[in-house]
């Protein structure tokens, strides 16, 4: 995490591993799937354009907001600028305990209900475009752990209130674009797919959250206990 290249390719895979952990990938599966039905393959596949539009308008705003508002203010901007190296160790400690499963917390999720299932299929594109915003705003503890345990501090060290943000939202899109076509096309092996992902994401998330975890403790070593 010390040049702003890795930062951007990690703030593309934080948001890949965000869209397919478990709770994300069900509702993008289900909303595409709701959103498609009885509509036309081409219909299918604009309302996941919108739809994950609509995710990473929502990642972009929410953590342009967030970042540009820390920096925003001269003394915490200063603060920042002085301490984060020292707040990052401990943060990204707790994100990957959180990632590896080695800590957990109990958050209220998300379903589609039937009457939105009705809205968005009769609203076409902006409905589509709306559930997609609600629903990347709808964290769980993993989702949580990634936005704001990891792309948040990633965003506030390299001072980027809109690339990173931007980065994050198109990793979420990827894995959104790919089911929202294979609804569209009535793949098959869709569920093939989803149980390759899940394999995928299982590793990825605790092989991230390894490396979180000892990167954290290196920032806590070199720059709290400065014993490295």
């Amino acid at each position: 995490m010390e040049t702003v290249l890795s930062g951007a390719i990690w703030a593309v895979w934080l948001g890949i591993l965000t869209s397919i952990s478990p709770c994300p990938l069900a509702t993008n599966i289900a909303a595409i799937s709701y959103i498609g039905s009885n509509g036309t393959p081409r219909r299918t596949a604009a309302c996941g354009v919108a739809y994950t539009a609509g995710r990473m308008a929502a990642y972009l705003a929410l953590g342009g907001l967030l970042v540009a508002g820390l920096l925003s203010s001269s003394w915490l901007s200063n603060f920042l600028q002085r301490h984060m190296n020292r707040i990052l160790g401990p943060v990204l400690i707790l994100a990957g305990m959180v990632l590896a499963d080695l800590l957990s917390w109990n958050m209220p999720g998300i379903g589609v209900s039937e009457d939105i299932r009705r809205r968005a299929e009769k609203g076409g594109m902006p409905a589509a475009l709306l559930l997609g915003g609600i629903f990347a705003l709808s964290f769980c503890p993993v989702s949580a752990a990634l936005f704001f345990g990891s792309l948040v501090p990633l965003s506030l060290k390299y001072r980027s209130p809109v690339a990173f943000p931007l980065l994050y939202g198109t990793g979420t899109a990827l894995p959104v674009l790919l089911f929202a076509a294979l609804v569209a096309f009535g793949a098959r092996f869709l569920g093939n797919v989803y149980d390759r992902l899940r394999r995928i994401e299982w590793w990825g998330r605790r092989v991230t959250g390894a490396v979180f975890i000892l990167t954290g403790i290196y920032y806590t070593l070199v720059h709290i206990f400065e014993v490295i």
